[in-house]
């Protein structure tokens, strides 16, 4: 075996993909700016100025991811998000 051969076969088998998720926040009618961005500060660990930029993308678009990670990082931060009665969900 070449010396190219052995390092790119080491190559392939050390390379593991962590499979990241999201957490996608949903628009909806009740909650206002204030609560979305005070909630993703708690939850998310957001900055004041991440959260009011994800508060006004879910306003205007209907839904923005504000979290990627790996899902047990994320799922506690998603049931904190629910707890304070916004919608969200976790995806692929």
């Amino acid at each position: 075996m070449s010396t190219k051969e052995e390092v790119l076969e080491k190559s392939k088998t050390s390379t593991k993909k962590n499979k990241n998720h999201e957490i996608v926040l949903f628009n909806d009618e009740h909650n206002t700016f204030d609560h979305v961005i005070e909630t993703l500060i708690y939850a998310c660990d957001h900055t004041p100025e991440q959260a009011e930029q994800c508060s006004l993308l879910v306003h205007y678009k209907g839904k923005c991811t504000v979290k990627t990670g790996p899902y047990h990082d994320l799922k506690p931060r998603w049931s904190k998000l629910l707890d304070a009665g916004l919608s969200a969900e976790i995806t692929d």
